[in-house]
């Protein structure tokens, strides 16, 4: 509360105008609210108790009213929020201005115990799941077999709300990461990065419309490894950044723009803290990824380890094969990579060997499930 009201205090003086208080604070205010109504009524009771020993410890209708109510609720809006304001938070610390009322305007305070920000952020996160732990040891305190009854399925249902949100957060972490991954890589048309394919000005127009930039917008799709490789060329080695899924491999160009990513004209954009520190650094200084080829489908994807002794004639070390073939199993591109380590060269081969061997077993299995047919009847 102390950097909130700080804040507000600050923009109310036209100072950090541009800060967004929600996407650092969520509904914190409302939950400091209902947390701390939760916990005077909690030891109103237990005082009640001490204070006449013939008084009940009754704490269903405390429970009932909290637990079924707009505790767990509104710990799922904060908990939601808080991956999208811990990056946020990132993108604002270069700042002066920002660092200012940070160090000295609200961690200087006593009240925080030396504590960052960040550390402060995260601790409604931890309240919520040690709300389990107090259901539990009531219920093992409870005598009354009704109340217990009550109690444990109370328990039960916050510790599903828990793995819910876990889940949402998941889900709204991958979707935060694509949206961002739709921006970083661009999608040349095919008359770009091919000069065989010469198609009129007046025949663009309807080609663009069937953009490739949609490929990343499906919620399922996973990203299971990424990182930069080199690729050897006839005169050179170009410098590469690959992005694995669970259905394709990507092969992207590295390109550096001037323009820092998020200037002044169009404001601080935060960069997704789930994508590699390497990537991250590079969407900082402006960088992009111009897809290469078209994107290899891993039932089309031919994986080879390269003999150190047969590529000493390129100097190259590390290196491996990805061949891509079309339906009729013709060789239509090939790529010789070649990683920063031996270490490297294995992870790689191993994370697009599993891919590929996940991928399968899935579309086999939906195979079968699709030809299968219902069991005959017993009267025919």
């Amino acid at each position: 509360k102390i950097f909130m009201n700080t804040l507000k205090y600050l923009q109310s003086n036209e100072f950090l105008l541009d800060v967004d208080l929600w996407r650092l604070f969520a509904n914190l205010e409302e939950l400091n609210k209902i947390s701390l109504s939760f916990l005077k009524s909690f030891f109103e009771t237990v005082k009640q108790h001490v204070s006449k020993s013939d008084s009940p410890m009754d704490f269903s209708s405390i429970l009932r009213k909290f637990f079924q109510g707009d505790l767990c609720q509104t710990h799922q809006i904060y908990c939601l929020n808080y991956t999208s304001a811990v990056f946020y938070l990132e993108n604002l610390r270069p700042r002066e201005d920002f660092g200012i009322y940070l160090k000295q305007w609200c961690e200087q305070n006593e009240q925080c115990k030396r504590l960052h920000l960040p550390e402060l952020l995260v601790a409604p996160l931890h309240r919520l799941t040690r709300y389990p732990l107090l259901l539990n040891n009531i219920w093992k305190r409870s005598t009354d077999e009704t109340e217990k009854g009550f109690i444990w399925s109370l328990k039960e249902k916050v510790e599903k709300s828990i793995r819910d949100l876990e889940g949402k957060v998941k889900w709204l972490d991958n979707f935060q990461k694509f949206r961002q991954l739709q921006e970083v890589i661009i999608w040349p048309q095919v008359w770009d990065r091919d000069k065989r394919f010469f198609v009129p000005e007046y025949l663009k127009q309807s080609l663009r419309e069937n953009s490739s930039e949609n490929i990343l917008s499906s919620a399922t799709r996973l990203l299971l490894h990424e990182g930069r490789l080199m690729l050897a060329e006839s005169t050179r080695l170009l410098d590469v950044y690959l992005f694995l899924f669970d259905d394709f491999l990507l092969i992207t160009k590295i390109k550096r723009n001037k323009k820092k990513y998020g200037g002044s004209d169009t404001g601080l954009v935060p960069v997704c803290p789930s994508l590699t520190p390497e990537l991250q650094s590079f969407i900082r200084e402006g960088g992009f990824c111009t897809v290469l080829d078209q994107p290899i489908p891993l039932d089309r994807l031919i994986l080879k380890n390269i003999d150190p002794v047969h590529v000493t004639v390129f100097s190259l070390r590390n290196a491996f094969l990805i061949q891509h073939e079309n339906r009729y199993r013709q060789c239509i591109a090939v790529f010789l990579l070649q990683a920063q380590t031996e270490t490297a060269k294995k992870t790689w081969m191993s994370q697009i060997e599993t891919a590929i061997s996940n991928y399968t077993m899935q579309h086999e299995t939906k195979k079968s499930t699709a030809f299968c047919f219902p069991a005959e009847s017993s009267e025919i």
